[in-house]
Formats: structure tokens, sequence, C-alpha cells
């Protein structure tokens, strides 16, 4: 049986389907979402792209983060996270071969045809000033070789660039190739965890015969007069530690283009490995119901789902995916499955937008699809015709939940939505038909906004469900 995947870009942000039933494989490959992070201040734009090879989750998880959690402050950056999603999703360096070998010939009958025209056509626009291709090697590459690890083999923590200089019409920004890879290499040499991590740049001389990297992303760019470079990180790493490497060698690009930026987190490993999960999130059904991925369990039972209608599927993360199975649904950041969903299918009632809720004794007017931060106790007032299931609620014989108090000791853990416990569903009906769901979050010391939505310039998207 073969699946069919698709993906929607939605204001750069990425939302994926996957559709039980066979196809023809024209149509089983993934479009890529594009995240431009532009300032009102000009200057250079670059172009960053990862996930090109989908078992390599340094690089695109990188990716993603500059596309979700750094604020460009001059010039401009244009990411491409995903640009293999299917492989990405199935742990694979390419599912219909390496992607990375079709920048030269790629046949018509390709899955992927459409995918290598789309980004060439982003490689050449002429307002891209360079581009960086995020991958993760093997071992480390050296100069001369050490042992089976460090060697000119490997491609493990390097700076790639096809020859040492730009053809000599060209005019425009990093045209000394080599002394551009090694400034850069020599920046993100200053912050090494270990001294053993040393980032070499690695020439491939491709134009002097290396036909395998003819083929390459970087050598369609400098044969179109863009400087490119490959960026490296060793697989030797976890993926904190390769992304670590992976964002000191992008600022380092960016800084030497006159790319100013911030970021919401400190560069180091520990930080790393939670920004990488942090708030990430998805909502469904007219946005109103709303799920954390962060630290979610492994299942979520009985999740409404509208009955006979769109499915509408929207996220902040551009690698998270929502994949279809034949019962259920398989939650995907990256190439990990976080959750299994198993729906139970209502029809929906658009009727009311909300409910008002005594939020540790302060009265507040709470959207459906948002989270209510809680300290000690919560109320919803009752709706008449409405019917309140605040799911894991201990209660006995009782319809309607609204006008209770409840604690966080009142819901029993098991049927939290994350794994601690702390974050509980709040339903609405109305004669049998679903209204909304509110997140009830009990983790009020960690957070700082009491009402929050899944916002981030996301448009409504649908995709029928056959």
């Amino acid at each position: 049986m073969i699946k069919r995947l698709l993906i929607m870009a939605v204001s750069g942000i990425a939302a994926v389907l996957c559709l039980a039933g066979p196809a023809p494989a024209s149509q089983c490959a993934l479009d890529f979402s594009v995240h431009t992070l532009a300032s009102k201040i000009p200057g250079k734009t670059a172009l960053i792209v990862g996930g090109i090879q989908g078992d390599e989750p340094g690089g695109f998880n990188a990716a993603a983060l500059i596309a979700t959690r750094y604020n460009i402050l001059s010039g401009r950056v244009i990411v491409v996270p995903n640009l293999n999603f299917e492989s990405i999703i199935k742990r694979s360096r390419g599912v219909y071969g390496d992607m990375n070998r079709k920048f030269d010939q790629v046949s018509k009958t390709d899955p992927e045809r459409q995918t290598i025209a789309k980004i060439k056509s982003m490689i050449t626009d002429p307002n891209v000033d360079f581009i960086l291709n995020l991958h993760d090697g093997s071992g480390f590459f050296t100069p001369t070789r050490k042992n089976d690890m460090h060697n000119p083999d490997r491609w493990g923590q390097s700076i790639i660039i096809d020859q040492a200089l730009m053809p000599a019409t060209y005019t425009g920004l990093f045209s000394d190739l080599a002394v551009t890879a090694q400034q850069c290499a020599d920046k993100v040499n200053g912050h090494l965890i270990d001294p053993g991590h040393t980032v070499h740049v690695k020439n491939t001389r491709t134009a002097e015969g290396d036909q395998e990297m003819a083929k390459t992303l970087t050598f369609f760019a400098m044969k179109n007069k863009k400087p490119a470079f490959g960026v490296e990180a060793s697989k030797s790493f976890l993926t904190p530690g390769r992304v670590y490497y992976h964002l000191l060698a992008i600022e380092s690009f960016l800084t030497k283009a006159g790319i100013s930026f911030k970021r919401d987190f400190s560069l180091s490993k520990k930080e790393i490995k939670k920004v990488i999960d942090k708030d990430i999130a998805l909502t469904l059904g007219e946005r109103r119901v709303l799920l954390y991925a962060e630290n979610i369990r492994n299942r979520i039972n009985y999740l409404p789902m509208e009955k006979g209608g769109d499915l509408q599927f929207l996220v902040n993360n551009p690698l998270l995916a929502l994949v279809h199975n034949k019962s259920d649904f398989s939650l995907y950041h990256g190439n990990r499955c976080l959750s299994h969903l198993s729906p139970q299918y209502f029809e929906y009632d658009l009727g009311i937008d909300g409910i008002e809720m005594d939020v540790d004794g302060k009265k507040q007017q709470v959207p459906f699809g948002s989270r209510i931060l809680v300290k000690e106790q919560f109320m919803v007032h009752p709706i008449p015709d409405h019917r309140v299931n605040i799911i894991g609620f201990t209660t006995q014989n009782v319809k309607d939940e609204a006008g209770l108090l409840v604690t966080r000791n009142d819901c029993i853990q098991r049927f939290s939505i994350d794994r601690d416990g702390q974050i509980f569903r709040i339903e609405v009906y109305k004669h049998g038909k679903f209204n909304g769901m509110v997140l009830a979050d009990f983790r009020f010391h960690e957070k700082t906004n009491s009402i929050a939505q899944v916002s981030g310039g996301i448009r409504k998207e649908k995709q029928l469900l056959r």
C-alpha cells in the first residue's frame, strides 16, 4: 500500500497530511515550506537549505530554529528547513534516491523533479546573494589522515567549497570562497565544545573532475554565479551538538555578509536541546482543538475531529507533520514520531467561540483552541444547552462539569495530554455536537502568559480526508 503525502505551505509554516490509498509515484513527493525573515534595513540575502537528505537531523533542526527563533535585524534570510520532507519523516537519505545528486540532470518521471525545479528557481533568484546547504557528515574531515574517523575522506566538521574562487567575471559577495570559508571556520573554532571538534575547509575541486559533486546543489549554484557553501556537522554528535555547530557556522556567514540578527535562546547544547521542542503546537478543526507537541504523551485518545468534513491542520513549526494511518494519526517532529492521535468523530457546532472561566479567582473569556494557565483551580461557567467535559476530572454521575471547582489533584494524570500530567482538555458540546476545546495548564510557574494561542502568521488551510 502506497501512502500519498501532501504538504501545505502556509505563510512559511508547513502542514502535512498523509492520505491512505494508492497513488502514482509522481504524486508522492512532498513540497517544502519557505520562511522569509526580512528586516526593514536593506542588505544581503542568504538562502539556507536544510533537509535535502532526510537522515541528517542536525541540518534540518538548525534550519528550523533559524526560521522560528531568530529575528533578522538587517538584510534578509530565506530558510527552507524541510526540502526533502518525505525523506525526513521516513528517516531516509532519499526515498527516491539522493536528492543532492539531481541538480545536473533529473528524470522527467522522477517524483522530485518539481521540488528540484522550485529550489533551483530560488537559488537563481537575482535577489539571493549566497547559499548555505546544511548537512550532517560522517566522522571528522582532516586534511591529512590521522585514523579511520579523522581523514580526508570524511565529511563531518567541515565547510565545503567546490572551488577556491568564483569566476573572474563575478563581482558580488564572497568572491574568494576559500578565504571566506576559512574565516567562518575560524569563527566556529573559537567556540568549540572540545578541541577535537575542529572545523576545516574541504575543497572538492568539483570542476576538475568530481562527477558526483558536479550533481549537487552547491555546484549548480556555482555554475549560476552564486556563492554556495556546504556546512557539515559530524554525525558522531547527538542532534543538539550537531545543531550547535550548524548555528555557529550559519551565524558566522550571516555576520560576514553584514546580516545582523538576534535569537531568543543562548547558544549551548543544553539550551538547544530545550528549544528544539519548545512550545511546538498544532491546531485542528477551525482552530478549535489545540495540542502542544512538547512532551506530549505517546497516545492521545478520543480526540474530537469533524465527521465527514475537511481536516484543518495548522502548525507553528515547519518540522511538525501529521500522518494519517488506517485508524489514527501519527504526529511527527522531523524524523521523530511524538505521538499517536486516536480520533473520535463529531459534527461541529460553531455557534460559540469560547468559554467563560474563573481561573484562580479571576473571571476570563477564553477562546477555543487556546491554553489557560492555572495556578490552583479553575471553574467553567455553565452555558445553557451545552455540556462541559473535563477529560480526567474525577467526579461521578455528573453529566455537565461546568460550575465545579477543579484543582490539579482532581484530575487523573493519565488523562493529561503531557507526560508530566499537567495539561488537561476542557471540551464543550451541544446536543452531541462538538463546539471546541481549551487546555488547562497547571504549569503556571513555568509560563508567563495566561492565555496562549498558536499564532505566528498561520493561515487556514484545508485538506479533504478521503
